[in-house]
């Protein structure tokens, strides 16, 4: 017991005197899963907004499909992404394999599903009123897809919120793509595994403390979207 307070103390310490490696994993960590998040959204949001408004055979096996994707294992994950940019993959050439690059690949690939279905249920939520007058004025369908994107940009701002969320807080992936190599892959989850496993609590628990005031922040963020 008296260790884990110790941990805490020491923790609270590093913290508040700006430990340099603990705020430069922790902005490490941030941006990578900024930028994963911020390539998902912009892939996502059309490809959500095509399937939304479109009729085609098979879309509701496709949108389930999306759905399940959801609890997509971040092992399996990193072992797609693995294989495609490792030396053998058809990406090997570009040498991502232990980068950040490569970690915000994968991170990408993990929570596109997410935003891809969130935004799907985003736009399906629109007053068909709002539908109905912009096909009656004539929108082309870039101005169509532009406009209701627009209408329902806080649902969708709570799912890039969210996205970011699950992007930050994983942790196969990141290992398995990134290597955990310091002062270059080594982000808040890894971090954490690799000192508590060399047991050093209280830097475990100080990077633990940072990750639990970024979900903190993110869940702010959510309430207040989805309260616009």
């Amino acid at each position: 017991m008296n260790e884990i307070i110790s941990g805490f103390l020491t923790a609270l310490h590093l913290i508040i005197t700006l430990d340099p490696g603990v705020i430069e994993i922790s902005i490490r960590s941030i941006l990578i899963s900024l930028s994963s998040t911020l390539i998902g959204a912009l892939i996502a949001v059309p490809i959500g907004a095509t399937i939304t408004f479109s009729e085609f055979t098979g879309k509701r096996f496709l949108v389930n499909i999306i759905q399940t994707l959801y609890a997509l294992p971040t092992v399996l994950v990193g072992l797609f992404v693995f294989l495609l940019i490792s030396r053998a993959g058809p990406l090997g050439f570009m040498r991502l394999l232990f980068t950040p690059e490569g970690m915000v690949i994968a991170q990408t690939v993990l929570i596109l599903p997410i935003l891809v279905g969130l935004t799907i249920s985003a736009l399906k939520g629109l007053d068909t009123t709002i539908l109905d007058t912009l096909r009656s004025l004539g929108a082309t369908k870039i101005q169509f897809l532009r406009s209701v994107v627009k209408e329902a940009r806080y649902a969708i701002m709570a799912a890039v919120v969210l996205g970011f969320g699950r992007a930050i807080s994983e942790v196969g992936a990141a290992i398995m793509i990134g290597g955990n190599i310091r002062g270059h892959t080594r982000v808040l989850t890894t971090a954490i595994s690799l000192e508590t496993s060399m047991g050093n609590l209280a830097v475990s628990i100080a990077l633990g403390i940072i990750l639990l005031m970024i979900a903190l922040v993110i869940n702010l963020l959510l309430a207040v979207v989805q309260n616009r």
